[in-house]
Parts: C-alpha cells; structure tokens; sequence
C-alpha cells in the first residue's frame, strides 16, 4: 500500500468512508487492511441476508463503481468463534 498512486489514495479513501458506517451499524464484523508483500489487499468479515445483498454492497463500494480493476473474492464462514466483548479473565492469566 505505500505504492498507491494519489488517485488510488483517493478511492481507498471513499473506500473506507463507505464502509465505515456499515462498521458501526455492526453489519461488518471486522475489516482492515493485510500486510501482504504481494500486493495490498484487505480482508473484512460481513454479515449479509444474502449473497445477493452482500454483492450490492460490494457493487455499490467505490473502488468497484470505479471500475479501477479492484475486485472482491467472497467465501462463506461455516462457524466463527468470537472472544466474549469483555475479557473473563486477565490475559496475564491465560498460558499457552
């Protein structure tokens, strides 16, 4: 990602503006950028009604209506284990 050009500087930001909202309304669980030595991407897991309705949001993302090259590979979680929103215990607690 330090080799964005200023115009995909520019999308990555409108980017991140659309998500955001849908962070906060709690239909993206997690997204962020990976630290990937073969190229920028990011990973974000969402929850949908549909294939259908997750593939409008994506549509509807700048970096897609840009029609730049940018692209989304979707694959289903069959079961998620998520840590409780406060910790049960100390961390200094738990061993490996």
């Amino acid at each position: 990602m330090d080799d964005m050009t200023p115009d995909e500087a520019v999308l990555m930001r409108a980017h991140r503006e659309y998500w955001t909202p849908r962070v906060e309304t709690g239909v993206v669980v997690a997204m962020g950028p990976v630290a990937d030595p073969a190229g920028g991407h990011g990973v974000a897991i969402i929850e949908a009604a549909s294939t259908a309705a997750l593939e409008a949001m994506q549509r509807a993302d700048p970096v897609i209506a840009a029609g730049r090259g940018f692209a989304y590979e979707n694959l289903l979680m069959l079961a998620i284990a998520v840590r409780p929103s406060l910790p049960l215990a100390p961390i200094t607690s738990v061993t490996p």
